[in-house]
């Protein structure tokens, strides 16, 4: 039987279970009226947008929004903060600069959405769809597990470990088996993420960090890796066939299971 987190409960609980906070759902009823249900409409929430100013950004903190249809709205600065937007539809929304820190968005639908600077913090964002989506300069610490984001954006984006402020243990973005074709991911920051069994065909890693990241299994065929550091990469079982820029890339000798890597 799977065990209920009360609402108040939940965005405590992703602090106070720091090891594990990026692996909630398996205690978390996720057919929960909690989960699925909300309790605002489309237009209640552009009345509270109308309400909003730069000094007081609308606030849904803790809200149930999940099933709604909110694509298009502008939502820049926005406060989702312990939100449940499973399943919600973002398509084309504009959140930039908005904070989605510890929210629920399983399976949402952010195609086409603008999240610059945006906050994803110990956010749940499994096989969300975030294709086209532009996340550039965005703090990203969620789990995209089996997220799709095929020509999204992560420019100058911050999906690493914080080696410096680990209290709530690693936190760092996670995109196991997550479908990152054409990402444009230059200069980002994915020192320890986990990419597992991603795939990253054509992707653009140009002056990206890949510190210590976990690769193993993901598809690299023809990425750009201009300036890319792949010192203490985890390449086990990676596909690295025909890619860009190669020999310009950082520390690739430094790379872990190069004798496993794929290469044809």
């Amino acid at each position: 039987m799977k065990r209920t987190i009360p609402t108040a409960a939940l965005g405590l609980g992703l602090i106070a279970v720091t090891a594990t906070a990026q692996d909630m759902m398996r205690h978390v009823d996720l057919s929960s009226p909690d989960m699925v249900s909300a309790e605002m409409t489309r237009g209640e929430v552009e009345a509270a947008l109308t309400m909003a100013t730069d000094a007081a950004p609308a606030d849904f903190t803790g809200k149930r929004l999940s099933g709604l249809d909110l694509s298009g709205l502008n939502l820049s600065s926005a406060i989702f903060r312990a939100a449940r937007l499973n399943k919600t539809k973002l398509a084309g929304a504009k959140l930039d600069r908005a904070v989605l820190d510890q929210a629920w968005l399983l399976g949402a639908d952010l195609t086409g959405a603008s999240l610059r600077g945006a906050n994803l913090f110990a956010s749940q964002m499994a096989r969300a769809r975030l294709d086209g989506a532009d996340l550039s300069g965005a703090r990203v610490a969620a789990d995209l597990t089996g997220a799709s984001l095929v020509g999204a954006s992560i420019a100058d984006a911050r999906l690493g470990a914080d080696m410096r402020n680990q209290s709530m243990g690693l936190m760092r973005a996670v995109l196991k088996s997550a479908n990152l074709e054409r990402l444009n991911a230059r200069g980002a920051d994915l020192s320890r993420v986990n990419l597992e069994f991603a795939s990253l065909k054509g992707a653009d890693l140009t002056g990206a960090s890949l510190k210590s990241a976990l690769l193993g299994g993901a598809d690299l065929t023809g990425v750009t890796v201009i300036d890319t550091d792949f010192d203490g990469a985890d390449l086990v079982s990676a596909k690295l066939i025909a890619p860009i820029g190669l020999d310009q890339a950082k520390n690739f000798a430094k790379a872990k299971n190069l004798d496993r890597l794929i290469r044809e």
